[in-house]
């Protein structure tokens, strides 16, 4: 089979190439861009991996790779984008739809909050003496690990909606920024952050957890000390 990873320099993408025989990494700096339809030639294989993102035209990214006709699409997507109202995870949720009802043969994980984002997360809040940190939990899960489980479905049959996938531990964020500035040798006063809105809800309520799939098994604490 032959493969190739949109997004396949990013954060996630890159392991994905890494543990994939052969893989083909794709993305505007190799001159393939989803969103302005140039280079989608790149995209012709047997399966494509598709890590990359947008923030506001996610779903017009997946139509592109669609049109590729790949024989097998896996997509990335995220835990709670059917429960959590924030703008990306409706995005998400759209292009889940948009490639189940596409005819196209395809695989759709859906994971929890990498580590990596909880790290720029707190490190932006941390530049302050008061550090806010959102009242809620998180799931980190391990995007290397992440990046193991999509090469692996690549290699593996169609499976539509595959399990989900969560970090070792849910967490409140609050203990989770107290690991965070014990790693970084940093003093900050904690303050939780409240919100009103469907999205704080949804959050608060832990849309955004698959304590059930806790499969991940680098832990937040793991993956700061290196």
């Amino acid at each position: 089979m032959t493969f190739v990873v949109t997004g396949g320099s990013g954060a996630l993408g890159r392991h994905v190439v890494a543990a994939l025989p052969g893989a083909k990494a794709v993305s505007r700096s190799t001159g393939t861009d989803l969103l302005r339809g140039t280079g989608s030639g790149a995209l012709r294989a047997d399966v494509v991996v598709h890590c990359a993102t947008s923030f506001r035209r996610e779903v017009d990214m997946a139509r592109a790779v669609l049109a590729a006709k790949p024989a097998h699409l896996v997509y990335i997507s995220i835990v709670g984008c059917d429960r959590v109202p924030l703008p990306y995870y409706k995005q998400k949720h759209a292009a889940e739809r948009l490639i189940v009802n596409s005819g196209v043969p395809h695989t759709i994980l859906r994971a929890t909050q990498f580590h990596s984002l909880l790290l720029r997360m707190f490190d932006n809040s941390s530049k302050l003496p008061l550090m806010l940190v959102p009242a809620f939990r998180f799931q980190p899960v391990d995007e290397a690990e992440v990046g193991l489980e999509l090469a692996a479905l690549a290699q593996a049959a169609p499976a539509g909606i595959a399990g989900e996938m969560g970090g070792p531990e849910v967490r409140e964020a609050i203990d989770l920024a107290r690991i965070y500035l014990d790693a970084k040798g940093k003093r900050r006063t904690l303050v939780p952050l409240k919100a009103p809105g469907a999205t704080y809800r949804a959050y608060r309520a832990g849309g955004n957890l698959t304590p059930g799939r806790a499969v991940g098994k680098r832990t937040f604490a793991d993956y700061l000390s290196g």
